[in-house]
């Protein structure tokens, strides 16, 4: 059995951590934000939410970094990206255990997750050598016109519960290639993960002494995310959650002419056909479903069957299911973790009486 002291000791995750961070400074005058595992209820840490005062003190940092970061030859940017993706390669067993005790997704999930770092982090460094731009002739005798990228500069992001380290780094391994830093707000419901990925970035940071700024994190709920959103200081809002939060954001984030990147939550329906594999349709329908407990943008919501199949899909699929095992999502031989918490647990009861009185049959 894992043991998840030890997971959080290789972390750096201490009994109360300090939420905000530039790199290799942090800060904790903020309220305590309390992680409390799905997997068994236990209280996992603390992390600090950021202050008014704190936010001001990244922002500042990330302006500065911003200035010598972008001047840095785009391969360079690319060689710190590589080192941070091989630091996830040394971190990738206990950072996903952390991911699958913090959030609840299965161990292999939490694993995946810290993959898909690994590998966006490979796909960023070459796109560090193919920031390439068009030359042109001009009717200037003399004279070529010619295209370039220019950098942003601050690059916010607000990520979800449900990918607490994935969808943050496939951000910032592509900014900090562009020239870009980046200010992260984690969910408040898994803000360990938050810590973590900066734990690691730190040694990066310090290993080549690069200025505070480039990675920055702060936490707390949503009015802390609100002081990014509306901030004309940091000109991309990239936020992943729900399609009310994605209005609210847009809306933020468009009146002052931001730009935004929204990765919101769908209805997503798989289609049967006569001539469908049905075995691939029932492991595909079956995980899409069940994945991380259908609570990702992705996760299948509806079948529509054509009804020459419906029957043998229903019993193939009902089949499936009685296949799970639910439980510790630590332990390898259970497929299907808990919901993050109990919110979760009374809309997912909501929505089967819902169904009921629809007439559905349970």
């Amino acid at each position: 059995m894992i043991d998840i002291k030890k997971t959080l000791s290789k972390l750096g995750i201490k009994e109360s951590n300090n939420g905000s961070s530039t790199g290799t400074l942090s800060y904790g005058k903020g309220e305590f934000v309390k992680s409390y595992s799905p997997v068994d209820g236990s209280l996992i840490s603390s992390v600090t939410s950021t202050t008014s005062d704190e936010y001001e003190t990244i922002v500042s940092a990330a302006k500065e970094a911003f200035k010598h970061w972008r001047l840095m030859p785009a391969p360079k940017r690319g060689e710190i990206v590589r080192q941070y993706g091989e630091k996830l390669r040394k971190y990738k067993q206990p950072l996903g255990e952390l991911v699958s005790y913090e959030m609840g997704k299965s161990l292999q999930e939490g694993l995946g997750e810290v993959q898909e770092m690994i590998d966006i982090c490979d796909f960023a460094v070459g796109l560090s050598r193919q920031l390439n731009g068009l030359t042109m002739h001009s009717e200037r005798p003399g004279h070529r016109m010619y295209e370039q990228y220019h950098s942003l500069g601050i690059v916010g992001i607000i990520s979800a519960f449900n990918f607490p380290v994935a969808v943050w780094n496939w951000n910032t391994a592509l900014a900090w290639v562009c020239g870009d830093v980046c200010i992260w707000k984690p969910s408040e419901k898994t803000p360990l993960c938050g810590v973590a990925c900066q734990n690691i970035w730190t040694e990066v940071s310090k290993e080549n002494n690069l200025p505070e700024g480039i990675s920055c994190v702060i936490n707390g709920d949503f009015k802390v995310g609100e002081m990014l959103t509306s901030d004309k200081r940091v000109p991309l809002i990239s936020a992943t959650g729900s399609t009310r939060m994605g209005r609210t954001v847009g809306s933020v984030v468009a009146e002052r002419f931001g730009k935004s990147l929204l990765e919101l939550g769908g209805n997503n329906a798989i289609i049967v056909t006569p001539n469908a594999d049905l075995k691939i349709t029932v492991i595909g329908s079956l995980f899409g479903a069940v994945g991380t407990c259908g609570q990702r943008c992705t996760s299948t919501r509806r079948l529509i069957i054509h009804e020459s199949v419906y029957d043998e899909v229903k019993t193939k699929l009902c089949s499936a299911y009685s296949q799970l095992k639910i439980g510790n999502p630590l332990d390898e031989d259970n497929h299907v973790g808990p919901l993050i918490d109990k919110n979760a647990v009374k809309m997912y009861l909501d929505a089967i009486e819902k169904a009921k009185k629809e007439g559905g049959n349970v």
